[in-house]
């Protein structure tokens, strides 16, 4: 497994070797010796699978307590998906990171524990799945608002399609008035 770097030295790309040949392929796609020596020594204690169509932006989310750090592949489909840095001590804090995953490329995206997360689907369908360090908190739950002006994420939106988001993120926090971590 390859990694890349992010304009952010905490984000870590992740590519897999793909063995490929006429049945199709085959990749690990986690091996907790090699996320180890690439600096990431969190374990997995969730996965999730998150299902989009074309359109629909998931995020800013992030949790307060209960803080998870995630490692986000494509299964299907495309995506771009972002992760913003609400570190105090970090020299990167407020600033984002932005990477196109897809079934294609099979990059993976390590966000660290003290990053909203979301992501845009640019494929007419995409199915997302995640490992997370700790467990969902729904009273630690929180929504960074995804078109802040302060953060300024250059999202990839499609003009000829009409953005899909949910309730609770059409109501996220600013930038400014975000709980943040130190």
């Amino acid at each position: 497994m390859n990694t890349f770097c992010t304009d952010n030295p905490d984000v870590i790309g992740f590519e897999p070797r793909v063995f490929s040949d006429e049945r199709g392929f085959f990749m690990e796609s986690y091996r907790r010796d090699k996320f180890h020596q690439a600096g990431i020594p969190h374990e997995f204690v969730q996965d999730n699978h998150s299902f989009s169509i074309k359109g629909t932006l998931r995020g800013l989310h992030y949790q307060i307590s209960h803080v998870q750090g995630k490692l986000v592949r494509v299964t299907s489909g495309e995506i771009f998906d972002a992760a913003v840095d609400l570190r105090k001590s970090s020299p990167n804090f407020g600033k984002w990171v932005g990477l196109i995953l897809s079934a294609e490329n099979k990059k993976q995206l390590w966000i660290p524990p003290g990053f909203a997360h979301g992501f845009y689907t640019l494929s007419p369908q995409a199915d997302v799945l995640y490992k997370t360090t700790d467990y969902y908190d729904p009273a630690g739950d929180r929504c960074l608002i995804w078109n802040d002006p302060v953060i300024c994420i250059t999202w990839p939106l499609d003009p000829q399609v009409p953005l899909l988001l949910s309730e609770k993120d059409k109501q996220g926090t600013s930038f400014k008035n975000a709980e943040v971590f130190e």
